[in-house]
This record gives C-alpha cells, structure tokens and sequence, in this order.
C-alpha cells in the first residue's frame, strides 16, 4: 500500500509543470497534463439537442459515451471546418469526461511555475477561462482553467448525458 503512495507522489511529480499545448488559430493554449486522458481524432459526433451551442455532442470511445465541445465556439471565435489536424483532447473533471474540439495539437511542454504569470484584468468572461500565462522561449501559451471550462449548471447536464 505504501509502495502506491509513493508511486502517485512520484506520477503526480513528474506530471507537474508539464502543459499539452494545442492551437486555436494561430493562439496557443496549453492545459495541464493531469487532465488529460486521451487524444483522439476528429470522429462522428452525434447531435444531443438543447444543449449549448458549444457543445457540439457526443461521442462514442471504445463504448463510453463522451461529451464534446468545440474550445473555439466556447470561446466565442469563428467556427470552422474541421480537418485533419483537427483533435479531441480527453480530459477528466470531477470524474467526468469531456472531449475537447481543437484545431491542432503541438506539443507537450514544461513550464516552471515562475515562468507563469496571472492573466491581465481586462477581459471578466475571457479571464474566466484562462489560469495564467506561461512564458516560453518561443511563444506565450494562454494555460487553460479546466474547472471553469464548464459551470455546474452545464456539468450536471452533461453528467446527464453522459449516463444515458
């Protein structure tokens, strides 16, 4: 039992830090590697209705049944088509399991906490979103809030959907 301890310390570790980053347009996001279960291409999705209109609906992976939306719509940018850059990323909240729609996925990258800093105050609904901003020797990468991606009001539904 002891030896599992270590082994989650040891996991949680290495994970800490570390950003998959992914595009929307020409911006660069990047979300913790502790949330990410997966990353898949673009596949069928079928339509739920009265659902947001970011959610684009559900998939089916490997028999379980998993939300989608599209990052693009829920942060209020232009739709597009999707091709074959196009990614889901997988990522767990609360036990729930939310595909996310990206334009392309680029890289896995480590980014000391001190290379980190607070999102300006300039825009309350973008603000909302976006954790920090991790500084690169290449770019500046916009570092995701998952926990505010989607409100309670949405993660009961989704949970709803989910288990139907």
């Amino acid at each position: 039992m002891k030896n599992e301890a270590v082994l989650d310390l040891f996991e949680e570790d290495t994970q800490k830090g570390k950003y998959l980053t992914f595009l929307l347009g020409v911006e660069s996001y990047g979300i913790e590697i502790a949330y990410i279960t997966e990353i898949v291409g673009i596949q069928p999705i079928t339509e739920v209705p009265e659902l947001p209109a970011y959610v684009k609906g559900i998939i089916n992976l490997r028999g379980k049944i998993i939300p989608v939306m599209d990052v693009r719509i829920r942060f209020k940018k232009q739709e597009t088509e999707y091709d074959d850059r196009t990614c889901i990323i997988v990522i767990d909240i609360h036990d729930i399991s939310i595909g996310m729609i990206v334009d392309s996925v680029s890289e896995v990258l480590s980014i000391p906490e001190q290379e980190i800093v607070p999102p300006p105050d300039i825009s309350k609904n973008q603000k909302k979103y976006i954790k920090g901003i991790g500084k690169t020797a290449e770019e500046v990468v916009l570092i995701l809030d998952c926990e505010k991606l989607l409100e309670d009001d949405e993660l009961d539904l989704l949970t709803k959907t989910e288990s139907s």
